[in-house]
């Protein structure tokens, strides 16, 4: 994926599963069924797509080690994500009703240490990576400084409510477009140093 592509993908990735959640829930509650596997896979293919960009904004940093400790948290919580989502997902091929798909999802999340990486700890790493990498992109005047007010915005929607995901995704696109644009200029010229 083009990481270019990634900075836009990412965001309309995440506001398509906002929007099929908000759908898989008009009849009082969510999966298993169509809407719920089209949703969860549209979010895993915006994890997919937050992994190139975390690590395309390490570049625009200048490849030093606070960034690459970032982008490495970032993918780290990212990965935890496409676990807890994937697990979801399967779950929702097997079971015929909602709670079928509650009982599987359960006794996977009693097996030792699924819980603490897929659900309760390394999805924080995610959101973290992604706000320390925009923070540290405003710091160095990449970004302009209302960057990471919209991704901390972002971020925080889904706590709030859930059913903000779209609006949150919005905030992200608007701040990702810019990063885009940088990301065309870097890529061109190439004055940053790859990963060694």
């Amino acid at each position: 994926m083009e990481f270019r592509t990634a900075f836009i993908a990412a965001p309309i990735l995440v506001m398509s599963y906002g929007i099929i959640r908000l759908i898989d829930g008009l009849d009082g509650e969510r999966g298993p069924g169509a809407a719920w596997t089209i949703g969860h896979l549209a979010f895993i293919g915006a994890l997919v797509a937050f992994v190139s960009v975390f690590w395309q904004m390490r570049r625009m940093t200048g490849g030093r080690v606070l960034a690459t400790v970032f982008a490495t948290a970032g993918t780290v919580g990212a990965l935890a994500l496409i676990t807890q989502f994937s697990i979801d997902l399967v779950a929702g091929l097997l079971a015929t009703d909602n709670y079928g798909m509650s009982m599987v999802i359960h006794q996977v999340r009693t097996l030792p240490g699924i819980s603490q990486l897929a659900y309760d700890f390394g999805p924080y790493a995610f959101y973290l990576g992604q706000l320390a990498l925009v923070v540290l992109l405003a710091v160095r005047r990449r970004v302009r400084v209302w960057t990471p007010v919209l991704v901390l915005a972002d971020l925080a929607t889904p706590f709030i409510d859930k059913d903000l995901i779209p609006l949150g995704s919005v905030l992200l696109l608007v701040s990702f477009v810019p990063l885009a644009r940088r990301t065309a200029a870097v890529t061109a010229a190439n004055p940053v140093p790859a990963l060694a």
